[in-house]
């Protein structure tokens, strides 16, 4: 049989549990528990002393008086002084929102510097993965937005997989006026066929399928196969890494 609940006790449940509830509500606003405390009070029972506020929640007179200032720095509340002694009211609610406005308007530009920031560091560590001819026409497409390219270990087998493409590239690039510099394995490269390059050649010996292309701070490395892949990093540190290298074999190989 459900007990039976006296009327005053269910209205003190409802207050309390008003009370609670809205205690947290002003947490989430920025207030701690004891000016939540004090502010709802003041809510409650209107203007009134340091001792009034003390009874209403059952806190010590000088936490009463530390938060009271605290409240009053934040415009929560307010005082008159009534024969020397400190009556303190609650400001109008609304003043909350404009508190969180307030706090808004400040972390606003702060939030923007950090999304910068956080949108730099992503592109930076970014790693894609292609395959397949139509990923690799990403990848050279995107070169055409670089004043320079690096290739290290080019293979005559891209102009077998990318024939027709390349003929679009290398004209394009040269529109753009996008230089290159490249290092290949095999004399079958030839410098008349390519606009705007620059060749030098390693022994035959180091010939690899595998091709390195160095533009702004992207490195992509690419398997020339009969289906090609490809990896693209946008690291900064790496591309610089990998341009050292480029520079380093630059020196050794020949014209």
């Amino acid at each position: 049989m459900r007990a039976l609940v006296s009327p005053q006790k269910e209205r003190f449940n409802k207050y309390f549990y008003f009370k609670i509830n809205n205690m947290e509500e002003l947490k989430q606003a920025g207030l701690t528990e004891n000016e939540s405390k004090i502010y709802l009070a003041l809510i409650d029972i209107g203007p009134s002393l340091a001792g009034g506020v003390a009874r209403k929640t059952g806190l010590h007179r000088r936490t009463i008086y530390d938060t009271m200032e605290m409240l009053i720095q934040k415009g929560l509340v307010g005082y008159i002084l009534k024969n020397n002694r400190k009556v303190f009211s609650a400001a109008n609610p609304k003043r909350l929102i404009e508190i969180i406005q307030e706090k808004q308007d400040i972390l606003s530009p702060f939030v923007d510097t950090l999304n910068q920031k956080y949108n730099l560091k992503k592109e930076k560590e970014e790693t894609l993965f292609y395959k397949g001819k139509e990923g690799l026409k990403t990848i050279f497409e995107d070169q055409l937005n670089s004043k320079e390219v690096l290739i290290l270990g080019a293979s005559p087998k891209a102009y077998e997989i990318l024939q027709f493409y390349f003929k679009w590239y290398d004209k394009t690039r040269k529109e753009k006026k996008i230089k290159t510099k490249i290092i290949a394995t095999t004399k079958d490269l030839k410098k008349s066929k390519i606009p705007l390059a620059e060749i030098r050649y390693l022994p035959e010996k180091y010939i690899s399928p595998v091709s390195v292309n160095i533009y702004q701070d992207k490195t992509a490395i690419i398997l020339w196969a009969k289906e090609p892949i490809a990896i693209l990093i946008k690291n900064k540190e790496i591309a610089e890494a990998y341009k050292d290298y480029f520079e380093l074999m630059w020196k050794i190989a020949k014209e």
